[in-house]
């Protein structure tokens, strides 16, 4: 399938304008890549907003969801760098799923990625698969590489030590629609997003570009 592994973590947030440089230099010179050396993460994606809310977002894909609590990434959320401190607690609006993923469909992935933040409705989870799974075929979408659906675990989502901001929805689901343009996602929210699915609310959706992403093989031998 074109998602590597089968776990995910999502994160997106919000920085106020005077502290979004040294963010910026905090996730491209250090987070990244810190995050991915963990033992069993494969690869992350950086994203920029679009037109969508959080302004940044970052996937993270791991070999599976057991990576998300594993003894080796407890150990780097406890002791997070000085610089992690400081930048951490100017997040804004903060999302955390830790998610797995259900479905992935397609050849490989795209500049640009839609997103659609959905809450099953209690005891409807099935019925929502099904429904989703019928949406998640980009086959006949013009400039849509893949489609995806993670779920997040909401034992492992939601706050951490490291961030104590992040807000509710932690069993959440994400549709993830990866794109050749951000004309081809729009179209695509349009035709198969414009309404909620009948099984779950529609709490947002939107649309991003790949800053840059980073595999856990590019970094294994530096």
């Amino acid at each position: 399938m074109p998602l590597a592994g089968t776990g995910m973590l999502l994160t997106s947030m919000d920085v106020d304008g005077a502290d979004e440089a040294e963010f910026n230099r905090w996730y491209d010179s250090e987070h990244l890549e810190e995050r991915v050396a963990i033992a069993g993460f494969l690869e992350a994606r950086r994203y920029i907003a679009h037109k969508a809310n959080p302004k940044y977002l970052c996937l993270y894909s791991t070999q599976t969801i057991e990576v998300l609590d594993s003894s080796a990434y407890r150990a780097r959320l406890a002791s997070p760098t000085e610089w992690s401190k400081k930048t951490m607690a100017c997040f804004k609006n903060m999302i955390r799923a830790v998610a797995r993923i259900t479905y992935s469909r397609g050849n490989g992935r795209g500049a640009a990625l839609g997103v659609v933040r959905l809450r099953p409705a209690s005891g409807s989870e099935d019925a929502l698969r099904a429904e989703l799974k019928v949406k998640l075929d980009p086959a006949d979408l013009d400039g849509i590489i893949s489609m995806h659906l993670i779920e997040s675990d909401p034992a492992l989502s939601g706050p951490t030590n490291e961030i104590p901001s992040a807000g509710a929805g932690a069993g959440d689901w994400f549709v993830l629609i990866d794109g050749t343009s951000a004309s081809a996602i729009s179209a695509t929210l349009a035709a198969r997003f414009a309404a909620a699915p009948a099984h779950a609310a529609q709490v947002s959706s939107g649309i991003y570009d790949l800053m840059w992403d980073l595999a856990n093989s590019d970094i294994a031998h530096a």
